[in-house]
């Protein structure tokens, strides 16, 4: 019989540009874990902050040599939060659940794994797991299933506009949020009074899986963003206690933000929407 003490063991990723990270890049890690815990049914292990390869070609993203030190001083004094620099280390940009998957491997055979190929499908227990250890040895899918259980679950962590992001046409793909929400899940910070579970509402395909969607209200409101971030630098103004000062010091020291690196891939069509139109269109 299960234990019902046995809480499920959860790791919290999130992606993104961190370009540069901020204060509320690592609160939403502290909110998230709160609001697990507070249920009584999860317990957080580890979060994982991933920032997105050069690749990307977002207006103004910066080197990922530098987002990721920046994202490292931030989370040197973080016994839980760390930063990977798998997905910002690749040639190629990488959608999403690409990095998701990657993770959930990691999970499954710790050691050293470095390659796309890990990246595979998340198979969720189900009709499909059931039939082949069924058919042909039933020991040994009862010996696999308490590691199965022991996995900790990859969850994608994300502020509002990243899931309402999913409405964008040629930004996502449909069997990509589809594996998101079903295999892996969204833990979604979001503000008091906020439209996100209004989008999720009119979203068949969220709605279907919106048990495993879940939204976090934010009450102490952070309206910090990395947009405005490098607004300020652009103009001379502080930026002290919008990021960790490690952060700041370092922003200074190599004199990262300024009107030509805000002009970087300007006119340029970002990854995501250069590589789902072109598919779409094949």
């Amino acid at each position: 019989m299960e234990d019902p003490e046995k809480k499920t063991e959860v790791v919290l990723l999130a992606c993104g540009s961190f370009n540069p990270i901020t204060n509320m890049h690592l609160r939403l890690f502290e909110l998230a874990k709160d609001y697990f815990h507070e249920t009584g049914k999860y317990k957080v292990i580890k979060g994982i902050i991933s920032p997105v390869g050069d690749a990307y070609k977002k207006k103004g993203l910066i080197s990922a040599n530098h987002r990721v030190t920046m994202a490292k001083l931030a989370t040197k004094n973080s016994d839980w939060v760390e930063v990977d620099d798998w997905e910002s280390s690749q040639s190629e940009w990488l959608e999403t659940l690409k990095v998701l998957r990657y993770h959930h491997q990691k999970l499954l055979s710790p050691g050293p794994t470095n390659s796309l190929q890990n990246a595979i499908p998340l198979t969720k227990p189900g009709r499909k797991r059931k039939q082949e250890p069924n058919r042909h040895d039933p020991v040994k899918k009862k010996n696999q299933s308490p590691d199965i259980k022991s996995v900790p679950q990859v969850k994608l962590l994300c502020g509002s506009d990243m899931l309402e992001s999913f409405g964008i046409p040629n930004l996502w793909k449909l069997e990509d949020i589809t594996e998101i929400v079903e295999n892996h899940g969204l833990v979604c910070i979001s503000r008091a009074g906020n439209n996100v579970q209004k989008f999720i509402y009119e979203s068949d395909l969220l709605w279907r899986h919106k048990n495993n969607i879940h939204l976090v209200e934010e009450w102490i409101t952070n309206d910090i963003s990395s947009t405005k971030i490098r607004r300020a630098l652009r103009r001379g103004q502080s930026i002290r206690y919008l990021v960790p000062d490690v952060v700041q010091a370092y922003i200074e020291k190599n004199n990262l933000y300024s009107p030509e690196s805000e002009d970087r891939n300007a006119g340029v069509i970002l990854a995501p929407l250069q590589k789902n139109t072109s598919d779409s269109k094949n």
